[in-house]
């Protein structure tokens, strides 16, 4: 009888809590614009390049960077692209993202705060799954294109969550 009692009790505090209006999660349509705003620092360069073994002096050393017109070092542009599927997996979890394309348009240097943002532009049903398709772009200091591109993505729902930027 208490196990019924506590089972009942939890049950109703979790419908109030999951299900209410106020926690309903928010459905995916055409146009709508997802996006995440990062700082890359030293320490992010740093541990890409090693991660990546890309070892290129441009992202290190401000001299050689400058020695071909850059104002310094500079943030790796796969780098920068993360912002892509790390946007539609903290709104989607276990979405899979199957394919980017990417136009990298201007540099970006370590302490710039840059935006990226996914916009969808298709929807299609696809078994179980969605596919969507999304127009991506990087600003960096408000409002300088970076980079752009598009990217496709299975969703395991079209239920997604807010995320704090």
């Amino acid at each position: 009888m208490l196990f019924r009692s506590l089972h009942s009790s939890k049950i109703q505090y979790l419908r109030r809590r999951c299900f209410s209006s106020a926690t309903a999660p928010h459905v995916l349509k055409l146009g709508d614009v997802l996006r995440k705003t990062r700082i890359f620092t030293e320490e992010d360069v740093l541990q890409y390049s090693k991660v990546s073994h890309d070892s290129n002096p441009l992202h290190m050393d401000s001299a050689a960077a400058q020695n071909v017109g850059f104002d310094g070092p500079l943030v790796h542009g796969m780098l920068v692209a993360s912002l892509f599927p790390n946007i539609i997996s903290s709104h989607f979890p276990a979405a899979v993202y199957a394919s980017q394309t990417l136009n990298f348009k201007l540099p970006v240097y370590i302490g710039d705060q840059v935006v990226g943002e996914v916009q969808v532009t298709n929807l299609r049903v696809n078994k179980n799954r969605y596919l969507a398709k999304f127009k991506t772009r990087c600003f960096k200091n408000g409002e300088i294109l970076v980079i752009e591109g598009e990217a496709l993505a299975l969703l395991p729902t079209l239920d997604y969550r807010a995320v704090e930027v």
